[in-house]
């Protein structure tokens, strides 16, 4: 079920200290101001430069006047989240966050050092990743949308909203009566996610109103599912090596192969294959019939090939 914004973060308490991803939007705003009230003292906020349109400046100028208005210590990082051909806008730009955020904790931080980071996306976020993965076809790791909670690089992350919905996040800040940016390319119909926001969203809410619970639902068993497939894919990766041997890949069904290779390049790399590249590259294994047999295939944005006995991945 949904949650009141205010028992949300009430139930929120994260490693300290904290840090807060902030744009400047409604979302962040709000968390930001309700983390500061509760953990004064112990939080700071970090705001992500794109520099990919006009307003990028006056974003970063704004969160500035917000942080120093709550006494709150404000990271300006400057990132480059142009994409790269085959890449979409989105993911560049979500790479290029996370990059940032890394680069940060691992700088030590000063007096913006922090254990943990909180993200803002809330219910109907969690709804439209879910949306898009079905869109694009995806697998139970695309439907399990995001997790509340993970660990990357030494961070502790949080979503701890995604059980709030976007409509009563900003009436709790309206009642604050501090202001906010609203980002123009959130509207922008030519990304996907903002057609599902804009278009597909509302329908699916009048004609749905338990919507946001309904599918939070589903993402929740599509999480578990792919928890169970994840613990599988680890004792094979235990059992094939890493990097793994071919004869021992050979050996698996097909089922189990696609599972172990989708979890040895994410988990090892980063990195997923398409579905094309995924069938390529088990076809290629199997017909790995002698020693000389060469095996070279382009999967996501490096290459998978065979060196002696073993499949690797590299990036050149």
């Amino acid at each position: 079920m949904t949650q009141p914004f205010s028992q949300a973060v009430a139930a929120f308490e994260p490693a300290l200290p904290l840090a807060v991803a902030f744009s400047g939007g409604a979302d962040s705003t709000a968390l930001l101001l309700a983390c500061v009230q509760k953990l004064p003292g112990q939080v700071s906020a970090i705001h992500v430069h794109h520099g990919l349109q006009e307003a990028a400046d006056d974003f970063a100028r704004h969160c500035q006047r917000v942080c120093d208005a709550l006494s709150v210590p404000l990271s300006v990082q400057r990132v480059d989240a142009h994409h790269a051909l085959g890449q979409s806008p989105e993911d560049a730009a979500r790479r290029a966050r996370y990059q940032a955020f890394e680069t940060l904790a691992q700088s030590n931080g000063g007096q913006h050092g922090f254990q943990s980071i909180a993200i803002a996306q809330h219910a109907d976020d969690q709804v439209e990743t879910m949306l898009l993965a079905l869109s694009r076809g995806a697998g139970l790791p695309g439907l399990s949308a995001m997790p509340a909670y993970w660990r990357r690089g030494g961070i502790d992350y949080h979503r701890p909203l995604l059980q709030v919905s976007g409509s009563d996040i900003r009436q709790w800040l309206v009642a604050q009566g501090v202001d906010w940016v609203d980002d123009p390319s959130n509207s922008d119909k030519r990304f996907t996610r903002n057609r599902i926001r804009a278009r597909v969203m509302p329908v699916l809410v009048e004609g749905f109103p338990q919507a946001l619970d309904t599918f939070a639902r589903s993402a929740a068993h599509a999480a578990q599912a792919q928890a169970l497939l994840d613990e599988v894919a680890a004792q094979d990766l235990q059992q094939v090596g890493a990097p793994p041997l071919i004869r021992a890949l050979q050996v698996l069904s097909r089922p189990r192969l696609a599972n172990l290779l989708r979890h040895w390049l994410r988990s090892r790399f980063q990195v997923a294959p398409t579905r094309a590249q995924l069938d390529e590259l088990m076809r290629q294994i199997d017909a790995c019939s002698t020693r000389g047999h060469a095996l070279h295939l382009k999967v996501a944005n490096g290459f998978c090939e065979r060196r002696g006995d073993c499949l690797h991945w590299y990036n050149p």
